[in-house]
């Protein structure tokens, strides 16, 4: 444990995509383990656990956009960027669907920006791992996929995260740069407060005796991959790069236990004791797609990793989360708590 505990000691990390649900994750796991890190935050998010839990006071954070090409090769130039973990994205298929071409232009187009800051750079990046998704292997009739699918994605989103991995995958084709790929179920845990997603929604509803909507038919299956399990997938890929010569892979990653939508919902409700609350089944989702699951076979072989948290242990972690959240939302502010002040006279 004091060996791995040592291994981001002093590293000079770069971390795009820091205010999200697995950037804010990372980054306190990083500098938790002494890594030096640097984080590019287009927008300051008072809510992100990357804030709530003073962790960016430890790191330098720098205010831009992975649409600044000079400002990333500053980043890496400037803080002499061993190691780059790109997260950031538009990650909202919703989003995607209503505003597709800032989706190509965060996903797509800051991809190939960060990369060809990191060309440019190449004695001093070592290693990039870049964030795709099991939404970049689009619609396939075998599942799970496995690494030597192809990628088509057909939807906005989609086929932004299909665009952006073959495009990192290129980097390391065409100039032998020091790129991998992971490719991860859908995220869940503790600091995602985007309450449209399935996960976060029913807690929130079942916290506050509401009825949990579900926008598809709820049938839908998916991996739900627990954000402490991929902050370990993340680090055990880039630990292992150098030394397994795997530049150039792409990796599963999740829990191989494809669970559908209203299972999801049926199992938070349960461990939260309101059975009794039934979803709302809306069934106007559109523009996804309906069953996505993972083979992580490469992953257990290659890197000997498996995640650590059942979907139940992952929501006992988390569902204190969020009641603490709700709660510290209700309180009133401290201006407004008590008695008016009194005005000076």
């Amino acid at each position: 444990m004091a060996d791995k505990a040592r291994r981001w000691q002093r590293k000079r990390v770069f971390v795009t995509g820091a205010t999200g649900l697995l950037g804010s994750a990372l980054v306190s796991e990083l500098v938790s383990q002494g890594a030096e890190v640097t984080c590019l935050i287009r927008d300051w998010v008072p809510s992100s656990r990357l804030i709530l839990t003073n962790a960016a006071a430890r790191t330098n954070v720098v205010g831009g956009d992975l649409l600044d090409p000079a400002l990333l090769v500053r980043i890496i130039n400037e803080y002499e960027i061993e190691t780059v973990f790109h997260l950031g994205a538009q990650t909202i298929v919703g989003t995607a669907s209503r505003s597709p071409v800032s989706t190509f232009d965060s996903n797509i187009r800051g991809t190939w920006n960060l990369l060809e800051a990191c060309r440019l750079n190449p004695r001093l990046v070592q290693r990039i791992v870049i964030a795709s998704s099991d939404k970049a292997y689009g619609i396939h009739e075998h599942l799970p996929y496995t690494e030597d699918a192809p990628l088509q994605g057909r939807f906005p989103y989609d086929v932004s995260k299909s665009c952006a991995d073959l495009i990192a995958l290129s980097y390391f084709h065409t100039y032998r740069m020091p790129v991998a790929v992971t490719r991860c179920g859908n995220l869940w845990g503790p600091g995602d407060l985007n309450y449209n997603r399935l996960i976060p929604g029913t807690i929130r509803s079942a916290l506050l005796d509401e009825s949990p909507i579900i926008r598809s038919d709820g049938t839908f299956r998916r991996d739900y991959f627990y954000v402490r399990d991929a902050v370990g997938a993340y680090l055990t890929l880039a630990e292992q790069m150098t030394a397994k010569a795997l530049s150039g892979e792409a990796f599963n990653f999740g829990n191989e236990q494809p669970v559908t939508v209203l299972e999801v919902v049926d199992t938070i409700l349960r461990v939260m004791g309101k059975s009794s609350l039934k979803p709302v089944i809306l069934n106007e989702a559109s523009d996804e797609i309906p069953d996505q699951y993972l083979d992580c076979a490469k992953a257990r072989r290659i890197l000997d990793w498996k995640p650590d948290h059942s979907f139940e242990a992952g929501l006992l972690e988390t569902i204190p989360w969020y009641r603490e959240r709700l709660e510290a939302d209700a309180a009133p502010s401290p201006a407004s708590a008590g008695s008016p002040a009194a005005v000076p006279s």
